[in-house]
């Protein structure tokens, strides 16, 4: 039986860019052995990209189109391609065409070595500008320091799994507030790691802004990692620290504590400044707890293209 394979796209205002991609993926898609599905989410555009993606699907019987009924998100957008991508192989990517279409036989070779979970590691990416790279690497040394899990310096949202894969992302990872490619490097499988050099945006601009990137960065960080709830434990020793240290003083020079107005107030600051800061990171556990507790879907369909409501895989 031929097998197929489930390209995933992330579709968010890329009218100008689906065009492109769609001539640029089809040209390498159909020279594969495989058989294959386009899979479009569509996460509640405000431009022309459904009215695009309508008419690609009525002239390509390969392309289907899952429309959310509001934004949700690119988490959630390539959570809903999982759950109704019908093939042996699931590659996750963007419109963009920053994930290269060209980087898909590769993915298909490593696929029928046996590998459940393909991770794309991007090499170079100018296009972000270098304050954007910086922050990156640095993300990944910080969540690779404080979490157990090690993740791959540099992966992106293009990553690839099979259906057994899959599966597992279907039924055990549903959490509201999420990392999915970490979830991806965490679920175990064969894995290959395949570098790739991000192309330039073919239209449009990066719909991540540094504040959804910041809160982006926090949420994962706190979904795989407790330490930070630690850090009370280590402010209170450092606290018992300088007491002891404040009392030895006054007992070896018998002259009292160290006495003055801007040194109180200093201390004062620090440990306000400590309290304040463990408290809120307290809130943003019990916030994704709350999250979690409220159950709300990860997504709502609105309609779909060439796709069967009974296809969804559960």
């Amino acid at each position: 039986m031929e097998k197929m394979l489930s390209v995933v796209v992330s579709v968010y205002n890329e009218e100008q860019a689906l065009p492109t991609f769609y001539e640029t993926a089809k040209l390498v898609l159909d020279e594969l052995s495989w058989d294959y599905e386009l899979l479009f989410i569509n996460d509640g555009s405000q431009d022309g990209s459904l009215t695009v993606l309508g008419s690609l699907a009525e002239r390509d019987s390969h392309v289907k189109v899952v429309s959310f009924s509001r934004n949700f998100g690119h988490e959630a957008a390539m959570i809903a391609g999982i759950d109704y991508a019908r093939g042996d192989g699931i590659v996750c990517m963007d419109a963009d065409l920053q994930h290269p279409p060209a980087c898909l036989p590769m993915i298909v070779e490593k696929f029928q070595e046996g590998c459940g979970v393909i991770t794309m590691a991007r090499t170079r990416n100018e296009s972000a500008g270098v304050i954007k790279n910086i922050t990156s690497s640095g993300f990944y040394w910080l969540i690779n320091t404080l979490s157990d899990m090690k993740f791959e310096a540099n992966a992106s949202d293009f990553f690839a799994v099979s259906r057994q894969a899959a599966n597992v992302l279907r039924e055990n990872y549903r959490e509201k507030v999420r990392f999915l490619r970490g979830y991806v490097q965490n679920i175990g499988f064969k894995r290959a790691v395949i570098p790739y050099e991000a192309g330039e945006r073919v239209a449009g601009q990066s719909k991540y802004s540094i504040r959804k990137l910041l809160a982006f960065s926090i949420n994962t960080i706190l979904c795989f990692s407790n330490l930070p709830l630690k850090l009370g434990i280590y402010a209170g020793g450092m606290a018992a620290f300088l007491g002891v240290a404040v009392m030895v003083y006054t007992l070896c020079t018998r002259q009292g504590a160290p006495s003055g107005y801007a040194t109180i107030v200093i201390l004062n600051c620090f440990m306000f400044a400590v309290l304040f800061l463990i408290v809120g990171i307290i809130g943003e556990y019990i916030g994704i707890l709350f999250s979690e507790l409220k159950d709300r879907p990860i997504y709502i369909v609105g309609d779909t293209r060439n796709v069967k409501r009974e296809n969804r895989q559960e």
